[in-house]
């Protein structure tokens, strides 16, 4: 009698899925019981696990290498590439004065800046705020401006920073521990965080991404192995390293062709997710989507055509390095593929129970998008800060199951058949043509 009762007081479309029972139901939602499901629960929680397990064994390992760090005391350059930034110059180098980490130089390189940037850049270094200052007269892309840097660079390790960026007080200490846990780690990528995410909806949702996917995605595909990006926000890498792999290619995307390079240059890419950065994410949607639409594209432009080789075995095949490009394209390419099928498939074969089946896959995805952010809570250092956004999670579902998919979509139709990220304004033009003349 009690069941029958509750079972009364359930809304119709979930009464449906009772009746009906659970072999039509994973038929109809196979989609997201196969992956989405899999993949952000399962996963996600077995290896959250396993990381708490061995916590103990790891803050052992992370104290060890925090000795020898501090022991060898290493040089390093702190470098920041960019166009027009003069405006958070100041901040940046306040934010890095107040680094527990002292022993670095600080570059900053100007790429053809028409604002400020060049008076402001001068003044800090005649200040003594920097070490350096370099400016390109005539632009040359965020990757030219990087591989400036790197060219006057005197320390072991790079750490390359977006202008706009802040840290907590420990995270250059911090990006730098794990270089003493393995020698075989060539770079190390830090946790972006979104810094405004009290300015508008467009930025709290891309805060809550920000800690599913790099968060929390980044410390299970760091646990894994299988971890194909560091951030070019927050990112240290070996110098020796980068100098033998010839520096950072023409983006978009060059933050993460730079980390498949390494990694088939034979070494571990990790991914510490204490190193903490705060950065500003776009607060309009328009601003978000033509972003998007440039990192999208640089999925089909390097994963799937540049670093094609990684796919094919061969006397260098690694198996790490091939599941770490496969499931990115997995995950990003081939299911939005599959999400237009399965789209295909409901329309054809249950278009007369759409009314039972989109209520229950709007509740789906709120469930699962509430499970994933206890997961977030699990391993946050700033949870009482982090609470503000729950009640932004039920939107999630919308942002990232429709919005970001449309995107996606656009993207890799327009790069796979017209190779369109060449045509991208935040290349020089002239860079552009010659990185597709070399296949870059």
């Amino acid at each position: 009698m009690i069941f029958l009762s509750l079972h009364n007081l359930l809304p119709e479309y979930l009464n449906y899925w009772f009746v009906v029972g659970l072999q039509k139901f994973i038929r109809v939602f196979w989609y997201f019981v196969l992956f989405e499901f899999t993949r952000y629960i399962i996963i996600d929680y077995l290896v959250a696990f396993v990381f708490w397990l061995t916590g103990k064994t790891r803050r052992e390992k992370f104290a060890i290498a925090r000795q020898k760090l501090f022991s060898e005391n290493p040089f390093v350059s702190v470098i920041i590439p960019g166009k027009n930034e003069g405006k958070h110059l100041y901040k940046l180098t306040k934010s890095l004065a107040e680094q527990t980490f002292k022993n670095f130089e600080l570059i900053i390189v100007d790429d053809g800046s028409d604002d400020d940037t060049p008076i402001i850049g001068k003044n800090l270094e005649e200040l003594g705020l920097i070490d350096m200052f370099i400016r390109n007269e005539m632009r040359g892309g965020k990757a030219s401006a990087a591989n400036l840097a790197l060219r006057y660079s005197k320390g072991k390790y790079i750490v390359h920073l977006d202008a706009d960026c802040s840290f907590d007080r420990d995270a250059i200490e911090k990006i730098l521990i794990p270089f003493y846990l393995d020698k075989k780690i060539g770079a190390v990528g830090g946790n972006v965080k979104v810094r405004n995410y009290k300015e508008s909806l467009c930025a709290k949702l891309q805060a809550i991404e920000y800690l599913k996917t790099v968060s929390v995605g980044r410390i299970i595909t760091s646990y894994l192995g299988i971890y194909k990006i560091v951030s070019g926000a927050f990112g240290a890498f070996r110098k020796d390293i980068i100098d033998s792999i010839g520096g950072w290619d023409i983006g978009p995307g060059l933050d993460g062709d730079i980390t498949v390079k390494m990694r088939k240059s034979g070494y571990k890419i990790y991914f510490q997710p204490e190193a903490i950065c705060l950065t500003n994410a776009p607060s309009k949607f328009k601003v978000l989507t033509k972003q998007r639409l440039r990192w999208d594209k640089s999925i089909i432009r390097f994963r799937v055509r540049k670093h094609k080789d990684v796919y094919m075995p061969d006397a260098n095949f690694n198996w790490s390095n091939f599941f770490s490009l496969a499931e990115n394209v997995f995950y990003n390419v081939v299911l939005d593929i599959l999400w237009w099928i399965y789209i295909i498939d409901i329309i054809l074969n249950y278009s007369s129970q759409l009314q039972f089946i989109i209520p229950m896959n709007f509740t789906l995805y709120f469930i699962m998008s509430y499970v994933q952010m206890f997961s977030i809570y699990i391993f946050s250092e700033r949870r009482k800060e982090e609470k503000y956004l729950w009640p932004y999670v039920s939107l999630m579902t919308i942002y990232t199951g429709t919005y970001l998919r449309i995107v996606r979509t656009i993207a890799y139709y327009k790069e796979f058949f017209f190779k369109r990220s060449y045509e991208d304004v935040w290349n020089p033009y002239k860079s552009s043509i010659k990185a597709k003349e070399a296949g870059l």
